[in-house]
């Protein structure tokens, strides 16, 4: 089962971290755009251009100790077909380093069309009787709000091609609870759909306790984690939030069980731009992101412990 796959590169490296790659064109160095831009022009072209050599820098810097990296679309489709290759190249040369891939899609429908998300992101297509893999990720975010006919396509497909979903539970921003906080017979709603999760995870069961269905829980609400982890034996964490959006250590430790096992902390711009927190100079943005991953797990390690996966 594809998480078992993560839960080994996350016990192996000792370190249950992952590194967000949402990278805005501000964020990369000047001298990789003005060597993109020469060649191809100040075009959408460049900027994918761009932010490919950032990405395959940050990914060189990180697959020793970070097991996973996490691009979010709307980073890569804001630049058309360019950026979209630009995502599947980064997803093809994380996997060559020996990394877990999360895209971070936050896809959401029923029928049919979820069936084609599902074909597209996590399975293969069929094209005059050849398969294709649109895609490369091991696993990808989505939104249960539609109930399971937007969940069930999804779960098939993860059984044929051993993939993995992370379904939005208790999100990391500000307005979550608008929605994810309002009670259903005393029970807030993200606790319904965290319920969910561990019965869709059901069908893709693994051998470490936790299914092929993770849930999105933010490091911004760690009573909420604490709750949830109570309620979700068999359901592996996606943790946003750390770092930049406030979120320490500390708040996300209810996260882990008594192996060190249960989530994976994501860190975004932290990792992106340590550079410019830094100060150090910009053709040094690689070291500075390894720099960034290295004391990130050495704050989470200090709080959860040694990781076993038995």
């Amino acid at each position: 089962m594809s998480l078992d796959v993560l839960l080994e590169k996350i016990c192996e490296k000792q370190n249950p971290t992952v590194a967000g790659l949402d990278p805005k064109l501000e964020y990369v160095p000047d001298y990789i755009k003005e060597k993109a831009f020469a060649k191809h022009g100040e075009t959408l072209k460049g900027a994918a251009k761009a932010i490919l050599e950032f990405n395959k820098g940050l990914i060189d810097a990180l697959y020793e100790i970070v097991p996973a990296i996490k691009p979010q679309a709307a980073y890569y489709e804001m630049y058309g077909h360019h950026g979209v290759k630009t995502l599947y190249k980064t997803q093809e040369y994380a996997k060559s380093r020996g990394m877990y891939v999360i895209t971070d899609g936050k896809r959401n429908d029923i029928g049919s069309t979820m069936e084609a998300y599902a074909a597209g992101h996590l399975g293969k297509v069929t094209v005059g009787g050849e398969e294709y893999e649109p895609f490369c990720a091991d696993a990808l975010t989505v939104n249960g709000y539609l109930g399971s006919d937007g969940i069930d396509p999804l779960i098939k497909i993860c059984e044929q091609y051993d993939k993995g979903i992370f379904v939005l539970a208790k999100t990391s921003n500000p307005s979550s609870g608008e929605l994810q906080d309002k009670l259903i017979d005393g029970m807030p709603i993200y606790e319904y759909m965290g319920n969910m999760c561990e019965k869709w995870g059901e069908k893709l069961p693994g051998k470490y306790g936790y299914s092929g269905v993770g849930a999105v829980v933010g490091a911004t609400y760690p009573k909420q984690i604490a709750k949830l982890r109570e309620k979700l034996p068999h359901t592996f964490f996606l943790i946003p939030g750390y770092g930049a959006q406030g979120a320490s250590a500390e708040d996300i430790s209810a996260a882990f069980d008594k192996r060190g096992l249960g989530g994976i902390v994501n860190s975004s711009r932290g990792i992106m731009c340590a550079y410019k927190k830094e100060g150090c100079d910009e053709r040094d943005f690689a070291g500075a992101a390894f720099r960034e991953a290295a004391r990130m797990k050495k704050e989470i390690m200090s709080i959860i412990g040694n990781i076993t996966l038995s």
